[in-house]
């Protein structure tokens, strides 16, 4: 059983995926933010046999929801009806952290999915699921 992990952005959206045993997380593709957007996350999630989403819920520097967070609700909406279990849990400048620890590159936005994942699960196993 596979999570997937979204970091969602207006033009790029990158996606994680982590390990059967949920206890790893990796940067798997960066897609464009098109209206395929959709069918191509519920192609990757049906190949890998994903069973949850988690989308990085994101804030700015007061903890309050920030202009993407518009976008991000709705865009949860539509992943619901894949009929999976989706998650929002908290980001907060993992795309930075991505580029601090790799540097800019093709893959940074879902190095900064996997970074979002990786907090998830490890707040789930701390919290005993």
């Amino acid at each position: 059983m596979k999570y997937l992990g979204i970091d969602y952005g207006t033009k790029k959206v990158g996606i994680a995926i982590s390990d059967d045993k949920q206890q790893f997380s990796f940067p798997l593709v960066v897609l464009d933010n098109t209206k395929e957007l959709i069918s191509e996350i519920e192609e990757i999630c049906k190949e890998n046999n994903i069973v949850k989403i988690i989308v990085g819920e994101s804030k700015n520097f007061a903890q309050k929801e920030n202009e993407v967070m518009k976008e991000i609700l709705p865009f949860v909406e539509k992943l619901k009806k894949l009929g999976l279990k989706v998650v929002m849990h908290p980001e907060f400048m993992t795309s930075q952290e991505a580029e601090r620890l790799q540097g800019k590159n093709l893959m940074h936005d879902a190095s900064a999915a996997a970074l979002i994942l990786k907090s998830y699960l490890d707040t789930e196993k701390n919290h005993g699921k």
